[in-house]
């Protein structure tokens, strides 16, 4: 394997494998939040199981979450030392408050884990809360750096040199938001309608009931928060990449030609030597009103710009394609689950819609991951977009694919190790976490 290709490619293992913890530290401490609350405003002891088991999850969540995203940050030098060396003194800032945020949310869990009828019981509930809104804080610092790698600003580029430099306009560039936004209600989605899925294949086995449909229903509402939240994010996300990056929307959606009232494209196999796309649906000027409300406005294509300068155009429209396709579907999903909630609440019980929810378990983190293969791949050739190109940051020390071999061998371990633990905490739902099963009350009547 080429060095470069290996690095890119221990890169996008290392981030696809971490981003899924990430937005489960910024979404799953919520949950738990909200079980605890309904437990200290109903005292149904269920809700305490509940979120006795959910903050075990997190805690096991977050443990594989420090470690790659310490393998995360050394890679960064490790691989990409001519970017390290320019890039490390502008967005630094976003990267220490975030080690900040990271501390703060493992003081949090401890307090949270270990504090049950020994703080008070407000304080203890905020313990928890705090656990969200510290990995909340984590994961927008964490896109504010990514966010100026698409839109470098805070500093004078001058003859190669980076000058002048303010870290603060850095951080707060004007990506930052729109992705910032999307990522977040991402991530509710994602982590909901994963948590939802496992809840729903639970209640389907006819074992503690009770307990997995308070846990479905507290996980749906959050899944639904991000389903319908998405579309809108995801406007504000695109208009601003039209605006910034528009070589990144014409290979989104494979636009070729330069035109006036430009057809939004669904589905389509992208011919980057006919400079064509085929088998596409179009939908005319929906695209043209999509980046600029103007059915009429103009949308460059990929003819405008060098041809060293476009991204991977078939992997960036697949990976666009997909996440909308996911997206759509749960928004779906999302509509179903509503008109059973306020029309028909037989269904709400019925096997076909559990089953619904169970198919779409991993597709939150299917899209979430397209959009980041979007935003990534999109920016190519360059690492900071404008400036420096991916292949002149990448480290000249030989053999980076046995450091590729050797990374990916972790990550699988850490997922077979993860999987191991979040089923056994499944298995103990009936002895530890769910007061109305009759082994838990075996259990502590013998202790």
């Amino acid at each position: 394997m080429d060095d470069f290709i290996a690095a890119r490619a221990q890169m996008a293992l290392s981030l696809g494998f971490h981003i899924i913890f990430s937005c489960v530290g910024m979404v799953m401490p919520f949950l738990m939040a909200f079980a605890h609350w309904k437990y200290l405003k109903t005292n149904n002891e269920v809700y305490k199981g509940l979120t006795k088991a959910w903050s075990k999850g997190v805690a096991i969540l977050f443990a594989t979450g420090a470690v790659s995203g310490t393998m995360l940050s050394f890679e960064l030098g490790l691989l990409w030392p001519g970017f390290m060396k320019h890039a490390g003194p502008i967005f630094g800032m976003p990267f220490s408050l975030e080690g900040t945020a990271f501390f703060i949310e493992a003081i949090a869990i401890g307090f949270f884990l270990y504090g049950w009828d020994k703080f008070n019981k407000w304080f203890h509930w905020f313990c928890g809360f705090l656990v969200g809104v510290s990995g909340l804080a984590s994961g927008i610092l964490v896109v504010a750096a990514n966010a100026w790698m698409n839109s470098p600003t805070g500093f004078d580029y001058i003859n190669g040199q980076y000058l002048n430099i303010d870290p603060i306009k850095a951080m707060l560039n004007d990506a930052w938001f729109p992705q910032a936004l999307h990522m977040t209600v991402a991530a509710f989605c994602a982590t909901g309608f994963a948590v939802a899925g496992v809840h729903a294949f639970l209640i389907m086995r006819k074992k503690n009931v009770e307990f997995h449909t308070k846990a479905f229903r507290i996980a749906v509402g959050f899944a639904l928060i991000g389903a319908f939240g998405a579309p809108l994010s995801g406007d504000i996300a695109a208009k601003s990449v039209a605006e910034r990056q528009p070589i990144k929307l014409a290979a989104m959606e494979a636009h070729f030609e330069t035109e006036k009232g430009a057809a939004f494209v669904i589905g389509g196999i992208p011919d980057e030597e006919k400079e064509e796309i085929k088998y596409a649906v179009k939908i005319p000027k929906v695209l043209s009103f999509l980046v600029s409300n103007d059915f009429n406005a103009e949308v460059k294509g990929l003819k405008d710009f060098p041809k060293d300068e476009w991204p991977p155009i078939a992997v960036t429209h697949y990976a666009f394609q997909i996440m909308i396709f996911f997206g759509v579907v749960m928004i779906c999903i999302g509509a179903i689950y509503l008109y059973a909630f306020f029309f028909k609440k037989e269904w709400l019980t019925k096997n076909w819609l559990l089953k619904t929810f169970l198919i779409a378990t991993p597709f939150g983190y299917i899209a979430l991951e397209a959009g980041w293969t979007v935003t990534e791949v999109g920016r190519q050739p360059w690492i900071i977009y404008g400036i420096m190109r991916t292949i002149d940051a990448v480290t000249p020390m030989p053999g980076i694919q046995y450091s590729f071999y050797f990374f990916t061998a972790i990550f699988i371990s850490l997922s077979l190790i993860l999987i191991f633990l979040l089923k056994r905490q499944i298995q103990m739902v009936p002895k530890l976490y769910d007061p109305t099963d009759a082994q838990f009350n075996d259990k502590n009547k013998k202790s």
